[in-house]
């Protein structure tokens, strides 16, 4: 067996497609030969990534998109179901973070993370298992939790809970859709080298706790996180559904 060939035709749906985790998972389903569709917000970095994927063949597709609007979110997932057929797999990577202390938190700052990160990630997924299911077709859906659904850290407070609930939705999904042979899982990354964390490591004293933490020694890249997904997307992982795989380099082992 050629591992991972099963990905070619494959149909992959990413959210946050257009930087940073997201960019290179898309990268690393089109460089298999599957059919990536990217969403994102910003039309402009989506097209060039779109770019990229046409370099490795397959039909892609970048889609420009608020992943919060649950009704926008249908009507992308039912047009890419009557192109392809199905969404084979589903990479819930769509996220954002609002760091404040937790007296300074807003509601307002409470709503869009959780939306984000948690809401938007459950009404993605009852859309693709809802396809799949009616059309009796397996498939994998993977969410991109955190670390920070196992433990807290500064001003975090509404992160670590999106994240948190997000790994328990991953466990609550898999109990439901196992018997259609729907496998979800997810990955809980560290924090990650990316242009989306580049302002926040300028504060080196930052930089240096969060390296003190990690028994590795250092931030790990994009490309470590896309390899963790690939595995939960492939047969290599078919008895695996209700996890969550933590690329941490070691925090959360203390």
């Amino acid at each position: 067996m050629t591992y991972f060939s099963e990905m070619k035709h494959k149909t992959v749906m990413v959210t946050g497609g257009s930087k940073g985790i997201g960019k290179d998972i898309a990268l690393s389903f089109a460089k298999l030969g599957a059919n990536v569709i990217i969403i994102g917000r910003g039309k402009q970095a989506l097209e060039m990534v779109l770019e990229e994927l046409k370099e490795f063949g397959g039909n892609n597709e970048a889609i420009s998109a608020d992943v919060n609007d649950s009704k926008r979110v249908r009507e992308i997932v039912n047009g890419v179901v009557r192109k392809f057929g199905t969404v084979d797999i589903l990479v819930n990577n769509a996220g954002t973070n609002i760091p404040k202390p937790a007296i300074d938190v807003t509601e307002e700052d409470w709503d869009r993370t959780l939306d984000t990160n948690l809401k938007s990630a459950f009404f993605l997924s009852q859309a693709v298992g809802k396809q799949l299911i009616e059309h009796g077709k397996k498939g994998r859906i993977i969410n991109i939790a955190s670390q920070m659904a196992f433990v807290g850290y500064l001003d975090r407070a509404a992160y670590c809970a999106s994240k948190g609930g997000l790994v328990q939705l991953t466990k609550a999904l898999a109990v439901e859709w196992a018997k259609y042979g729907i496998n979800v899982n997810a990955v809980a990354p560290t924090f990650v080298e990316t242009d989306f964390t580049s302002s926040m490591f300028e504060d080196i004293d930052f930089k240096k706790d969060v390296e003190s933490r990690i028994l590795l020694g250092k931030l790990p890249k994009p490309t470590d996180i896309s390899g963790a997904v690939l595995y939960l997307a492939s047969e290599l992982s078919n008895f695996v559904t209700g996890e969550t795989i933590k690329v941490d380099g070691g925090w959360t082992a203390i």
